[in-house]
C-alpha cells in the first residue's frame, strides 16, 4: 500500500521512507558509538516493529531482542495515562543496558512509566530511541538519547502507528484526514 492506494484518506506525508531510513542510519552509528557489546533492545509493541526491524539491521554492535506490549489507547486516538503490561519481557534486564524502541512520544507518560519499571527491575542503563516525537503533547519530561524526528501534535498513521489497528504498514508517516477518526 502507498499512498495512492489510500484515496480520500490521507491528508497529507509527514515524513517520507526515504527521510525515515536515512535518520535510521544516524541514529545506528550513534548507538553504535555508545555500546559495545550486550545491548538489549526492547521493542514497544505493536507500534515499534517497523521502527525496530529497520533500526536494528542497520546497528553493527552485538544486541539482543526482546519484546514488550503495554497500552495507553486502547482504541482512541490520546493517550489515557493509564499504563498496562499486555506482553512481558522473556529476557531478565538485571545488570544490562537496554535501548527502548519506541515509534512516537506523544504524552511521555507510558516511557517514563516503561522507564522507569526497567530501572527498577535492575537494568544498568536504559536510553530511548523514538522514530517521532510531538514535543507539543508532552506532558513529562522524557529524555530521549535517539531522536528521528520532531513533528505536530496531530494524529499520524503509517510505519508502524495505526489507527483502530489500520494503517500501521505504510512505508511512510502521514496524517489521516479528520472524516476517516472523526477528528
Amino acid at each position: 500500500m502507498d499512498h495512492t492506494d489510500m484515496g480520500d484518506k490521507l491528508e497529507k506525508i509527514l515524513v517520507t521512507n526515504e527521510e525515515i531510513q536515512a535518520k535510521l542510519e544516524d541514529m545506528a552509528r550513534q548507538i553504535d558509538a555508545d555500546y559495545d557489546g550486550d545491548l538489549l533492545v526492547v521493542g514497544v509493541l505493536k507500534g515499534a516493529v517497523m521502527v525496530m526491524a529497520d533500526l536494528v539491521r542497520k546497528i553493527h554492535s552485538p544486541l539482543n531482542m526482546d519484546w514488550m506490549a503495554v497500552s495507553s489507547y486502547g482504541m482512541g486516538t490520546k493517550s489515557s495515562g493509564v499504563v498496562r503490561i499486555l506482553k512481558d519481557l522473556d529476557a531478565d534486564v538485571t545488570g544490562r543496558h537496554v535501548l527502548i524502541v519506541e515509534d512516537i512520544i506523544d504524552s511521555g507518560l507510558t516511557l517514563a512509566w516503561l522507564k522507569k519499571n526497567l530501572l527498577d527491575r535492575g537494568a544498568q542503563s536504559v536510553r530511548i530511541a523514538a522514530i517521532l516525537r510531538k514535543p507539543e503533547a508532552a506532558k513529562v519530561d522524557v529524555q530521549v538519547d535517539y531522536l528521528g524526528f520532531d513533528i505536530p501534535d496531530e494524529f499520524v498513521v503509517g510505519y508502524g502507528l495505526d489507527y483502530a489497528e489500520q494503517f500501521r504498514h505504510l512505508p511512510f508517516v502521514g496524517t489521516l484526514a479528520p472524516h476517516v477518526y472523526g477528528g
